[in-house]
């Protein structure tokens, strides 16, 4: 006689406890020390020159191509890292790009999505989702598209993690066509942070260390609802509700 093995399901409370956390430390210390250093997402835009300020969601958008194509491609040669790793590696990024002022900024800009893009797939892997499924990428770019680490919209990650997208016609273009301008929100906010002339090249790793841990957080949560609602057979929008309270409470 075989004995019956049982599989037990997570505990949703503790798990949504674990995501709350996560949640959290993505608006964490570098955030606030990064929205000090560099004043409101409004003011770093409108330190932007004219033509770059009008031009940088066209600058995001082609960001996102190369990032979506390098990304993909580079998963067949070099395997997901640790946090900690992207962490650094995207914080060294940052470093180089925040030397030469905005020239610089914008020829990394396209590295730095890239490497975002990693580690949200990365992301995606450890919570048991198959990055190079359809879906899953479509899942990975999304999580560019939520609020920036500079926004000041405490709710606008959590309406994003409730929105799903429809896969039809020539999906990817309209992925990046749809969350690009949102996007180049966060990424002009970095740009300008970049150009501050007091920062330079700390300024640049800073703002990466503190955009690839927001990320990665987000990501985290973003997938762990996904697995949660697989694994404990919740609705998804069931559990944004529930992630909700835990931020407002």
């Amino acid at each position: 006689m075989h004995d019956i093995v049982r599989v037990q399901r997570p505990d949703p409370e503790a798990e949504l406890d674990r995501l709350a956390g996560y949640y959290r430390d993505a608006g964490g210390a570098g955030v606030k020390f990064l929205n000090r250093l560099g004043g409101s997402a409004e003011s770093l835009l409108e330190q932007l020159p004219t033509p770059v300020r009008s031009g940088v969601v066209e600058a995001t958008e082609q960001a996102l191509w190369v990032a979506v194509r390098a990304a993909d491609g580079s998963r067949r040669a070099v395997p997901d890292q640790e946090p900690w790793v992207n962490t650094v590696v995207a914080t060294a990024m940052g470093a180089v790009g925040g030397t030469g002022g905005l020239t610089t900024a914008l020829i990394e800009l396209p590295a730095t999505t890239t490497m975002l893009l990693r580690a949200i797939q990365g992301a995606a892997a450890r919570e048991g989702f198959d990055p190079s499924a359809e879906n899953v990428k479509f899942d990975c770019v999304r999580v560019l598209s939520a609020a920036g680490p500079l926004s000041h919209d405490d709710g606008a990650d959590l309406g994003f993690f409730s929105v799903r997208l429809t896969l039809t016609g020539p999906a990817t273009q309209k992925l990046i066509a749809a969350v690009s301008p949102r996007l180049s929100v966060a990424l002009g906010q970095k740009l300008a942070a970049q150009t501050l002339p007091v920062l330079g090249a700390v300024a640049g790793g800073g703002i990466n260390y503190v955009y690839s841990r927001y990320y990665q957080q987000i990501a985290r949560v973003h997938f762990g609802l996904r697995r949660l609602a697989i694994d404990a057979d919740i609705p998804h929008e069931d559990l944004v509700r529930r992630l909700e309270r835990r931020r407002i409470g």
